[in-house]
């Protein structure tokens, strides 16, 4: 097959993904609260809040690797 329609396919797939996260986050605010998982990163001094989702992120990329590897089959 022509890697140009591979990659085109691709890109198909990536944008319709992208536009059912969009339209999820606005239409279920309560998703964009992922619950904070053992291993996410909070740090509180005074005023100042930092928050880095470590574990949430690296489930997410597995979750999404595993989808795509399906997908591309």
């Amino acid at each position: 097959m022509n890697p140009l329609a591979e990659m085109g396919k691709m890109l198909i797939l990536f944008g319709i993904f992208l536009i059912l996260a969009g339209a999820l986050t606005l239409f279920l605010p309560k998703l964009s609260q992922l619950p904070r998982l053992p291993g996410d990163i909070l740090i509180r001094k005074g005023n100042f809040t930092f928050y880095f989702p470590l574990v949430t992120c690296l489930i997410l990329s597995l979750l999404l690797t595993l989808i795509l590897n399906i997908l591309r089959r």
